[in-house]
């Protein structure tokens, strides 16, 4: 099994364009949703679906496919934008986000929406599936990888590293942790709230492979991922330093935008910054 597309990283740059544009007007059309992380996790999330998820969407239930939890789940508004751009779902659909019983709902719903692996939202709970996948794939002797996207935020769950701990201890090499590292969570920074760093070091500590590359740099990020040793016998993170609200200036590195929408004038300033 392998990407359907796959395409280059400039390719993939348009592609994410595109995507933004979506979140942009879908937010504005529901009139809620999670702006800026949407944006943060856009480069990701394209880059893992244009090129690097072993994935097809005539066939979505192979066993040897890749999976991908979307552990920060109320980014979910960024992924639905990148299903549509990669004809997963209808564009139409991006109309009914946030609607009542949509297909679309604010976090994300395996049994509503192709290609969501875990029903997820509540924060810290993602790797723990994602290690029990990863480990079940190992066991079964399968091919595919186990991805998770995990917020900063979220790692001030105590969870993650339980998991990360079991993850370490079963020398999970098919899993990789994708932490999108804005710095920012839902009132002010991550390291005034309740500080991570420094970060490198705790994943080390906890038997992990790690690698930080620019989250929002398509070609850095691929390079982080397809360099990655699968046959080390460690689990891998990949810090990913992202900008929060990525692509719009009036939204970028502002806490503000956490959970906010734009309106109005914002609407056709944010589409002409990333047209």
């Amino acid at each position: 099994m392998s990407n359907e597309f796959p395409l280059s990283p400039d390719e993939i740059v348009k592609k994410a364009k595109e995507i933004r544009k979506k979140i942009i007007k879908m937010n504005s059309h529901a009139g809620q949703g999670h702006t800026g992380a949407d944006l943060s996790e856009t480069d990701i999330l394209a880059s893992l679906f244009f090129r690097i998820l072993n994935i097809q969407k005539n066939n979505l239930n192979d066993p040897n496919r890749d999976r991908l939890i979307l552990s920060k789940g109320h980014g979910i508004g960024g992924f639905y934008c990148t299903l549509a751009e990669a004809g997963y779902i209808d564009e139409s659909l991006l109309l009914d986000y946030l609607q009542f019983d949509s297909a679309l709902p604010g976090h994300p719903v395996r049994q509503k929406t192709p290609c969501i692996e875990l029903n997820t939202g509540a924060l810290g709970h993602g790797l723990s599936v994602g290690v029990g996948l990863a480990l079940s794939g190992k066991m079964a002797k399968r091919t595919f990888r186990t991805y998770v996207l995990t917020g900063d935020g979220e790692l001030q769950e105590g969870s993650i590293w339980e998991a990360a701990m079991s993850a370490a201890h079963f020398k999970l090499d098919n899993l990789i942790v994708i932490v999108d590292r804005n710095t920012l969570q839902l009132a002010d920074r991550t390291e005034t709230i309740m500080a991570l760093e420094p970060l490198e070091d705790k994943w080390k500590a906890f038997g992990f492979d790690i690698q930080v590359t620019d989250g929002n740099d398509v070609a850095k990020f691929i390079d982080t991922i397809e360099r990655l040793d699968m046959h080390n016998g460690r689990p891998h993170v990949v810090i990913a330093r992202t900008i929060k609200g990525k692509g719009v200036s009036f939204i970028e590195d502002r806490a503000a935008w956490h959970h906010k929408i734009p309106f109005g004038d914002q609407i056709t300033q944010a589409i002409e910054e990333l047209e």
